[in-house]
């Protein structure tokens, strides 16, 4: 049985919780955790003298963040001895993500914990100085030092957005069906010179262990790739935005889901990320 105290919890967290999972997500690039972050706040929450609480939003955010630090530590261990490249849990939108893509994510994983946290809150999220240092406890003038080296650190990977959404969703959809009818002719004319593909299956499922860079091999994994879809099927589940780039979700002949992101430069898909994980695609069933 609820008690009346945490009813009266629940009634101040839940409007604030899709915010909190945004930070966390960000932080953590891991669906799963920022869900356990989040949480573990709404716990502490529950907890709280929150009549003394003036702002919940910056207590809580105050909690998630610190929450995210400590996860982050044995993140960072677990990257070093991931199988194959590392991508974080693709999020299916219904619009582009204006502040944070997926390009922007993997760029972020390059920071410290404090960097990230610091350029997130104040560069994304809007948070003053002064707001951020009592966030992660540390003084403003540090925190402007923070962001200006994380800014270093991520300035090629700002969202750039190359199209709108409706154009997005119809290169999704054409690359979807040269890719899986094997109309080289046609995704070779999407692809930029200089394209890669960056496949995450972490191994559990098979994927490329480096990226694959140029057009040329590029094209010829498409090829091969596209022999298998013919005799085994690939079925689209739902076009849209995958963590802010224009992408898919298919159904595959395993019977598990993947997705697909598309980084778009001058007209021409010039990344593509594939996530084949299951353990990062269970949100999305």
């Amino acid at each position: 049985m609820v008690d009346a105290r945490s009813e009266d919890a629940a009634a101040s967290f839940s409007p604030l919780r899709p915010k909190l999972m945004r930070i966390a997500y960000r932080m953590l690039g891991c669906v799963a955790d920022a869900e356990d972050v989040v949480q573990e706040a709404f716990i502490r929450w529950i907890g709280a003298d929150r009549g003394e609480v003036r702002e919940p939003e910056a207590f809580l955010r105050s909690i998630v963040t610190r929450l995210c630090l400590d996860q982050l530590k044995s993140a960072r261990r677990q990257r070093e001895t991931y199988i194959g490249p590392w991508l974080p849990d693709p999020v299916m939108e219904e619009e582009e993500d204006e502040d944070v893509t997926l390009p922007l994510m993997r760029a972020l994983e390059r920071l410290s914990p404090l960097e990230r946290a610091t350029f997130l809150l104040h560069d994304v999220f809007g948070l003053s100085f002064e707001d951020v240092a009592t966030t992660i406890q540390r003084d403003p003038a540090a925190c402007r030092q923070l962001a200006s080296r994380a800014r270093t650190h991520v300035r090629e990977a700002r969202p750039r957005f190359e199209v709108d959404k409706q154009r997005g969703v119809e290169l999704a959809e054409a690359f979807f069906t040269a890719s899986r009818s094997g109309d080289m002719k046609a995704l070779g004319a999407m692809l930029a010179a200089e394209v890669s593909v960056h496949a995450d299956g972490g191994g559990k499922r098979s994927a490329a262990m480096e990226p694959i860079v140029g057009f040329d091999a590029v094209m010829k994994v498409h090829e091969h790739l596209a022999a298998l879809f013919q005799k085994n099927g690939s079925t689209l589940v739902r076009a849209g935005f995958v963590n802010g780039l224009p992408g898919f979700i298919t159904l595959e002949a395993d019977g598990e889901l993947q997705t697909t992101a598309l980084e778009i430069k001058d007209g021409k898909v010039s990344a593509i990320y594939v996530v084949r994980n299951p353990d990062k695609l269970r949100h999305l069933h």
